[in-house]
Formats: C-alpha cells, structure tokens, sequence
C-alpha cells in the first residue's frame, strides 16, 4: 500500500531556491517568523472551526516539514485503522460516562449540550463541529502540530515525552473549560492523557481522529436521545 504522506520528502530534499529554504528554515524556528506562525495557528479556530488545522497544514507544506512529523502517516492498514477507532472511541465514551465522570463527581449530564436533546435542527452544525472541529482540528492541533512544535524544544527523549502529552494535555483540557467547565476540563484532560500517549507511542494520528470524532458522535447520541443520566448511572447508582 503506498504511504503519500510518509514517504513525502524532508525539507533538504525539496528543490527550491535558496530563498524559499531560508524561508522555509525561519518558519521552523522559534524566532520572530516562527513565532508568528504560532501565534497565527493557536488563534486561528477564533475566526471559525477549523481554521487553526489548516493553518497547521499551510505550516507543514511552507516549512517543508515531512508530513510524517505531525502523525500524517498512513496507517498499514486503513480498514483496521478505521475499525479500531470506531470500536476505541465508542468503547472510552461509555467508560467515561459511566466510569470515570461518575468517580469525578460530575453530573450525569452534560448542561452545556443538554439543548441537543431531541434537538434534529442542530444536528448538522454539530455533524460538522464534531466531524471536523474535533476529528480533525483538534487532532491536527493538539496532537499533531503541539507534538512536533514541544518535540523540538524538548527533544524525543522519553521524559520529554512525558512532558509533552503532559502538557498538551493540561492544555487541551483548559481549552474545555469556558463552554463546559470543570467537569469539561476533567474529561478532556483524561482523553488528551490517553490520546496522547497512543501518539506518542505510534506517532500515526489518523486512527485518533477517528477515535476521537467516534468519542464526540457517542456523547451527542447519548444526549439527543436523552439517555446520558441512564449510563452515568449504569454501574454507580
């Protein structure tokens, strides 16, 4: 099976003009142009979802960092890909829910969304936010970019590691926190833990988006039919 993004080539091995790679050398840094395109990225989603994703994306490509660096890999196997983050995300929702959320003292219900009980007419901007806001863009962002961007601050070491799925993690679960509060910040916090251990484990980020958009589609099926109180409250009464 071919791999196009994996096999794409490293920045030295792009032809281009000594201005382009100066170019493309100053975005990779950490100085004022590199700096910039962070600062662009990490505001991005503040215009609409998913902009920061694909500012990421335009990073990539403009850097000529190979693709392989923020987890676009392409699996060995897309069908067992795809299988295992469906299977994965349904399977974590249903342990937070009834599991972890629950032990955190957290309501059985999701307030912020609770609206989307019954709610068919705001079914597609959800699709679309879960889909590709989540899925992809937080994914992307998080996970992808986040890695490589601390990755070369911090090395690969496994302490550095540790410290990167430690702090995006913190961050991913702060970022929850206006709309949905403590509790939002818990669960985000535990699923940018395991999300971002497996990414630091496999370095391959197409089955996390999957597993992810799976994780979101399970809460908004729980709360449109309205039985998210019964599965908070399956195992602890």
């Amino acid at each position: 099976m071919s791999e196009p993004f994996e096999n794409s080539p490293a920045p030295e091995e792009v032809s281009a003009s000594p201005a382009d790679d100066r170019f493309a050398s100053a975005l990779r840094r950490f100085g004022p142009l590199g700096i910039l395109s962070i600062v662009l990225i990490l505001v991005g989603n503040e215009l609409f979802v998913p902009l920061s994703a694909i500012l990421v994306l335009v990073w990539v490509r403009l850097s000529r960092t190979p693709w392989r660096e923020i987890g676009y890999a392409a699996p060995r196997s897309w069908i067992s890909s795809i299988l295992i983050g469906i299977t994965f995300g349904v399977a974590f929702k249903f342990v937070m829910k009834a599991i972890v959320m629950p032990l955190l003292d957290a309501p059985p219900i999701n307030p912020a969304y609770h609206f989307l009980v019954g709610n068919i007419a705001a079914l597609p901007w959800m699709l679309y936010i879960l889909l590709v806001g989540a899925g992809f863009g937080e994914e992307t962002v998080f996970r992808g970019w986040m890695f490589e961007r601390l990755g070369k601050l911090f090395g690969q070491s496994t302490a550095a590691k540790i410290a990167i799925v430690l702090i995006t993690s913190i961050w991913f679960g702060l970022a929850h926190y206006a709309f949905q509060g403590l509790p939002g910040v818990e669960q985000a916090l535990i699923v940018g833990l395991v999300f971002g251990s497996i990414f630091a484990i496999t370095g391959r980020i197409f089955m996390l988006m999957i597993a992810h958009a799976t994780f979101d589609l399970t809460a908004l099926a729980m709360i449109f039919w309205d039985f998210e109180t019964s599965v908070a409250h399956f195992i602890f009464k």
